[in-house]
C-alpha cells in the first residue's frame, strides 16, 4: 500500500455542503493536510494550501482542488513562527475574500526515547506542533472574530494527546497541548458563534509514516488492526467536512476519533480467544 494510494476509497456524489467557504489548512501539500484540502475543495469551499519546504507538491494539490470549480491557492510559511503565520493568514484572506475555515493541521515528530533525545529535534517538535498549532489558531481566530461571521477551527490532534506512546515524549507533550488548546478556544469563542473541534487521526496511510517505517511493516501491521487496514487520508478529510458542516452548527469543543478502531483494546482480544481454545479442549 502506497501513500497515494490512500486515495482509493472512492467519495460518495459529493454534497457541496461548504459551497462558498473559504478554507485554510496548514501542511496541506501531502498528507492528511492534502486529504483535507481535496474533501474540502469537493464539497465546494475554496482553500488555501499552506506548505514549508516543497512548493512543487503544493501546486500539485492546487491543481486536484481545482479540479473540483473551485479556487485554491499555495502560501509557503514556517508555522513554528508567528510572524510568518500572521503573514500567511492575512494573505489567505486577502486572496479568497476571507476566511471562514482555519484547520490546524502541520506537525513535525522526530522518536527516541526520552534519555537519548536530540534536543535540537524535541524543540523542533514542540515549536512545530503545538506552538505552531497555537500561533495559527490565534491569528485565525482573530480574523474570524474580526470578520464577525462565524466560522470553524479544525484542530488535526492525534491518540498521542492521551496514550503516552514510548519513544514520541515531544509528540505526546504537543498533542496533549493541542487538545487542551482546542477546548479553551471553544469555550473562549462560543460568543462569536466559532466552533472549535478536534480529530483524532489513527494510524493512517500517510508519507510521513514512511519516516519511520518500511512498506511491509505498513502493509503487514495495518492488516492487524480492528479495521484490517490503515486509514486513508481522505476519511480524515470528510471527517473535517462534517465538523465544518453548517449543519453541524451545535458540535463544538468535541474531539472526533477517526481511527477504526485502533484504540479498542483490540489486543486484548487473545484472551478471548484463549479462553475459547481452552472451553473447546476441556
Amino acid at each position: 500500500m502506497s501513500a497515494e494510494s490512500s486515495d482509493s476509497i472512492s467519495s460518495p456524489v459529493p454534497v457541496r455542503s461548504l459551497n462558498g467557504k473559504r478554507a485554510l489548512i496548514s501542511g496541506a501539500s501531502r498528507g492528511i493536510g492534502r486529504g483535507i484540502a481535496l474533501e474540502m475543495a469537493q464539497a465546494g469551499a475554496s482553500v488555501t494550501i499552506n506548505y514549508h519546504s516543497n512548493p512543487e507538491e503544493a501546486e500539485n494539490v492546487v491543481k486536484e482542488c481545482e479540479s473540483f470549480g473551485v479556487s485554491a491557492f499555495a502560501l509557503g510559511a514556517d508555522i513554528s513562527d508567528p510572524a510568518q503565520v500572521q503573514t500567511m493568514v492575512d494573505s489567505a484572506s486577502d486572496r479568497m475574500g476571507g476566511l471562514d475555515i482555519v484547520v490546524s493541521n502541520a506537525a513535525y515528530s522526530d522518536r527516541h526515547l526520552m534519555l537519548e533525545s536530540d534536543m535540537d529535534e524535541f524543540r523542533r517538535t514542540i515549536d512545530v506542533s503545538m506552538w505552531g498549532a497555537f500561533h495559527l489558531v490565534r491569528a485565525g481566530a482573530q480574523k474570524l472574530v474580526d470578520a464577525g461571521n462565524g466560522g470553524n477551527i479544525v484542530v488535526i490532534s492525534s491518540p498521542h494527546a492521551h496514550m503516552p506512546m514510548p519513544g514520541a515524549m515531544a509528540y505526546n507533550m504537543a498533542k496533549a497541548a493541542n487538545d487542551q488548546m482546542a477546548r479553551t478556544a471553544a469555550v473562549e469563542l462560543a460568543s462569536h458563534r466559532i466552533r472549535v473541534n478536534i480529530i483524532h487521526p489513527g494510524w493512517i496511510d500517510t508519507p510521513g509514516e514512511r519516516k519511520f517505517f518500511q512498506e511491509e511493516t505498513l502493509r503487514s501491521e495495518g492488516a492487524k488492526l480492528p479495521w484490517g487496514r490503515l486509514g486513508q487520508i481522505r476519511e480524515i478529510g470528510r471527517g473535517a467536512v462534517f465538523l465544518c458542516d453548517p449543519k453541524s452548527e451545535y458540535i463544538t469543543g468535541s474531539t472526533l476519533t477517526i481511527d477504526g478502531g485502533i484504540q479498542l483494546p483490540w489486543r486484548e482480544m487473545y484472551r478471548v480467544e484463549e479462553a475459547r481454545r481452552e472451553t473447546a479442549t476441556s
